[in-house]
């Protein structure tokens, strides 16, 4: 794992857990992390929790008023600013609630609610627009694995935002093949590993060298504390997007704690 990228361990909570108990396990997964200070640091890692669009206020008052060092993005976005969108989101508005990220194509939205890889690339631009990081989901489904190969989708659905992008853009990568979410089979490290670097050569090609040695690219589909420290070994891999794990606040802060395991 490149050293000048600090890992990134994000929790995706989905539909759960309404604002209270976003309370409750916020409160919880703080306490934890503080209990090791010496793995949860800037030089260790960012974690960041991204709670349903109800909860996102209650978090944002109680990650600031106790200065929870915790980060916290929201589960998608509208591609448009404002207007007549009943039950879209727009990016000011979680601009205006300190949102540091924001989900985009997640394999869900791309699924049940038909998101292209141009509404993708529309999403990504009004999150930039607006100062948030998008962290871009992309991944194949075990349909896609066996008809295309490894990487050739979720290459292909990077390759199609990136287009729009300027080189110095910030963003993230979550690689996350759809035969493994939620399945407690995830990909094996080097299965990851190789999508992962096929993906950081399509930034250097598209967006240039300091684009991709910069940008994070994670992992994820059924990671957990025990299997975290294989995936952030690899060299192209920067951290964890999780997803039913997040939910229980001391299996994340485990998962967090990867360094304790990863020997670095």
């Amino acid at each position: 794992m490149a050293q000048q990228r600090v890992p990134l361990i994000a929790g995706n909570w989905k539909m759960n857990l309404d604002h209270l108990q976003a309370i409750g396990v916020v409160q919880k997964l703080a306490w934890t992390l503080e209990e090791g200070k010496h793995t949860y640091d800037a030089a260790g890692a960012e974690v960041v929790v991204f709670p349903p669009f109800t909860d996102l206020r209650s978090v944002q008052t109680l990650i600031e008023g106790d200065r929870f060092r915790l980060g916290f993005g929201a589960q998608d976005l509208s591609q448009h600013d404002s207007g007549a969108y009943t039950g879209e989101i727009s990016g000011a508005f979680l601009k205006a609630l300190k949102a540091g990220y924001v989900l985009v194509g997640h394999s869900e939205r791309r699924q049940y609610h038909g998101e292209t890889d141009e509404i993708c690339a529309a999403k990504v631009g009004a999150a930039i627009r607006h100062g948030i990081v998008p962290v871009l989901c992309v991944g194949e489904t075990a349909e896609d694995l066996e008809r295309h190969g490894a990487s050739a989708v979720p290459v292909a659905q990077l390759r199609a935002v990136l287009g729009t992008l300027q080189a110095d853009a910030e963003l993230v990568i979550a690689y996350e093949p759809v035969w493994a979410i939620g399945s407690g089979q995830a990909a094996t490290a080097e299965q990851a590993q190789q999508v992962c670097a096929a993906l950081r050569t399509t930034i250097r090609e598209v967006l240039g060298d300091a684009a991709a040695d910069r940008t994070r690219i994670l992992y994820g589909g059924s990671v957990k504390s025990g299997n975290i420290a294989g995936f952030l070994r690899e060299p192209d891999i920067d951290g964890a997007l999780v997803g039913g794990a997040s939910l229980d606040p001391v299996e994340f802060a485990a998962i967090a704690r990867f360094q304790k395991h990863v020997g670095v």
